[in-house]
């Protein structure tokens, strides 16, 4: 059983080899139809004309990382956070926030009456995860608090 496997296999591979053979064979003797005979896949870019920039105009540019101090997202449900629901220290709420992830990737949460407390708990991962895509820059914190009803 095992011989004739070995002839099976080597019968096929010499197949191979020779269908090979034929197609380079072929290859070397016939022209290509609409393929052009010179070696330059690409023509080279032209010259004329004034350069057009690929990126789009000022205004339509959405600002780098670097250059917003940070984004905000509304929470409205109770935040659990290792099996805990987070309260707020000072007036002792438990929904409503808005999460705030700075520049350094820090999470600071608010709660409706305005209190501010950084939470070790989350990450810039987290928020990532959680948050939809960025609708809107604000240029001040209270137009986007505005805009996030707060």
């Amino acid at each position: 059983m095992f011989f004739r496997r070995a002839r099976e296999d080597r019968a096929f591979r010499e197949a191979q080899r020779a269908s090979h053979a034929l197609l380079l064979q072929l290859q070397a003797t016939q022209p290509w139809g609409d393929f052009p005979e010179s070696t330059q896949l690409f023509p080279a870019p032209a010259a004329e004309g004034p350069a057009v920039s690929d990126l789009p105009p000022p205004e339509l540019r959405v600002p780098s990382r670097q250059e917003v101090a940070g984004l905000m997202m509304r929470w409205e449900q109770p935040l659990v956070i290792g099996g805990e629901v987070r309260t707020c220290p000072e007036c002792g709420v438990y929904r409503d926030w808005i999460v705030f992830c700075m520049r350094d990737d820090s999470i600071w949460l608010r709660c409706r009456a305005g209190h501010e407390t950084k939470e070790p708990g989350l990450d810039a991962a987290w928020y990532n995860r959680n948050s939809g895509p960025v609708d809107r820059f604000h240029p001040t914190l209270e137009e986007g608090l505005r805009h996030l009803g707060h």
